[in-house]
């Protein structure tokens, strides 16, 4: 678990104050990863502080985001879920039968993202999506 203390000195670090809202959805995000905004507000509700709006909630994300603090990724169709910015980039690999969400660092994409640059231009950051497909467990079980 990130220690809040690590995370304050990286909000400062970028020239934002640590607000208690800040502070409070930092320690949300500490506690669990790909959280959507609704899941981050339920847990700052109960964390025992004064309420925070929705709004709030969305703001602070954007700001902590903006930051580098914080990193979204669209894991489905549903609302985008949010984890603490680490060093590490990685891609996400979504089972569409369990629902389990894994991690694969975002090297692996390498060749994906120099074809798309060669052939288009466009530079690409796969941090951002989600792969779907199914886990060796779930495609296991489906090939017997």
């Amino acid at each position: 678990m990130v220690h809040i203390d690590r995370l304050t000195a990286a909000v400062r670090a970028r020239g934002l104050r640590m607000t208690d809202p800040r502070r409070r959805v930092l320690a949300a995000l500490a506690g669990s990863q790909h959280q959507t905004p609704e899941q981050i507000l339920q847990v700052v509700t109960d964390d025992g502080g004064s309420e925070l709006p929705p709004s709030t909630i969305y703001r602070t994300l954007q700001a902590l985001e903006e930051a580098g603090v914080v990193a979204h990724t669209h894991l489905d169709h549903g609302p985008p879920t949010y984890q603490l910015a680490g060093p590490h980039r990685h891609l996400h690999l979504v089972c569409r039968s369990c629902k389990t969400v894994s991690e694969l660092p975002s090297e692996h994409a390498a060749a994906l993202v120099g074809t798309i640059r060669s052939e288009t231009g466009f530079r690409a950051d796969p941090t951002h999506m989600a792969i779907h497909g199914r886990c060796a467990r779930c495609a296991g079980e489906e090939d017997r």
